[in-house]
């Protein structure tokens, strides 16, 4: 063999070992890449009477975590007591610029709660699903939409001071589900219900946060395992 088809029988193998090299260095680099959440939302994103790592959007990455998904800390916009309208004012005020990788929403329990109008909570809920795909750059995909839990299964909705009954105030919950349910559907939204799991409060005190009306980490953690069979489709392929 000549000196130059020698040269090439070596010149090939050390190509493809850079080759190799370079695509798996760049492999674990992508795998290093933290995905982002916005979750957008009232007392239920924000855990109201309980610990930040209780929460269900970090519950979420925790779990995801098992599954080598990895989420940077969660962007939260929400605050107990927030009404849709609320919601959309705040999201202006902040001024979040950018998208993200996934963008859950959860809102409609203090508009039921004040008695407003549903098909007012169905328009400006209309609208917090546009800013939500806004925020995921456009991908349906990447939009988590979850139903309102049923307070009235609670302590608290046992006593409601406006005279409603338990399954009054749960009626009136599932109609809320029933348009935010046909909305999200409508624009190919992942839709998961934790309504349920929400009812079984009351028969399980461990489900109820000390001030009888909010969910606890353990009742969040049921949400957070729903949810993350819904993200596992999309992050865990």
């Amino acid at each position: 063999m000549s000196p130059k088809g020698l040269n090439r029988m070596y010149v090939w193998p050390v190509l493809i070992f850079i080759l190799l090299l370079h695509t798996n260095y760049t492999t674990v680099k992508m795998s290093d890449k933290k995905l982002t959440m916005l979750c957008l939302g009232d007392s239920y994103t924000i855990g109201e009477s309980v610990s930040e790592d209780e929460r269900f959007p970090n519950q979420c990455v925790m779990m995801l975590e098992k599954f080598d998904v990895h989420f940077a800390k969660t962007h939260i916009i929400a605050k107990t007591g927030w009404t849709t309208d609320e919601l959309i004012h705040a999201i202006a005020e902040a001024k979040v610029t950018g998208t993200f990788d996934c963008v859950t929403l959860l809102i409609g329990v203090n508009n039921q709660y004040r008695e407003y109008d549903k098909e007012v909570y169905r328009k400006e809920f209309d609208e917090l699903l546009q800013t939500a795909l806004k925020y995921a750059g456009g991908d349906h995909d990447h939009v988590f939409i979850v139903s309102i839990p049923d307070w009235g299964a609670t302590p608290f909705g046992a006593k409601d001071g406006k005279g409603r009954s338990p399954q009054q105030i749960g009626k009136e919950i599932d109609e809320y589900n029933a348009i935010n349910r046909e909305e999200a559907l409508k624009m190919m939204l992942h839709y998961t219900d934790i309504n349920p799991e929400s009812k079984n409060a009351a028969n399980d005190a461990s489900l109820i946060a000390n001030d009888d009306l909010h969910p606890s980490g353990k009742m969040y953690g049921e949400w957070a395992t729903l949810l993350v069979k819904e993200m596992q489709k999309v992050y865990g392929r």
